[in-house]
C-alpha cells in the first residue's frame, strides 16, 4: 500500500494558492498606487492570473468592483501646478509660432519667385532655340 501523501499535496495547494492571492493583492495595489485604472482584466494581466480566478475570490472580486467603481466615478485628476505650463509661458510659445509662420511664408514667397524666373527664363530659351531653327 503507498503511503498517503494528500496532507503535502494539500499544503503545497495552500501555499500555491496564497502565493496566488498575495500577487493579485500586489498588482491591485500597484495599479492603485499608480493611478491606473483597476478592472479584472488588468488586474489578472498584471498578476498573472486569469480572471475567473479573480471573480471566485470573492475578497479579491469586491476590492477589485470597489476601486473600479471609485477610478469610474472619480474625475479626471488635474495636473499638478509645478507642470502646467504658465499664461507668459504659453503666450510666448505662440509668439514663437507665429514668427515661425511669417519666416516660413516668408521663404515660400522667394521660393515662388525663384521658380516663376526659373521658368520663365526656361520658357524664353525655348524659344530662343526654337527661332534660330
Amino acid at each position: 500500500m503507498r503511503p498517503d501523501n494528500s496532507p503535502a499535496i494539500i499544503a503545497a495547494a495552500r501555499r500555491r494558492h496564497e502565493l496566488t492571492r498575495a500577487k493579485a493583492v500586489q498588482a491591485i495595489r500597484e495599479l492603485e498606487r499608480t493611478g491606473a485604472p483597476v478592472s479584472f482584466a488588468a488586474v489578472a494581466q498584471a498578476a498573472g492570473v486569469s480572471r475567473s480566478w479573480l471573480y471566485a475570490e470573492h475578497n479579491l472580486r469586491q476590492e477589485i468592483t470597489r476601486l473600479r467603481e471609485a477610478t469610474r466615478s472619480a474625475p479626471t485628476p488635474a495636473i499638478p501646478a509645478g507642470q502646467r505650463a504658465s499664461d507668459a509661458s504659453l503666450r510666448r510659445r505662440l509668439e514663437v509660432a507665429e514668427q515661425r509662420i511669417r519666416q516660413l511664408r516668408a521663404d515660400n514667397d522667394k521660393l515662388r519667385r525663384q521658380l516663376a524666373h526659373a521658368l520663365g527664363d526656361q520658357r524664353h530659351a525655348g524659344r530662343g532655340s526654337a527661332s534660330r531653327r
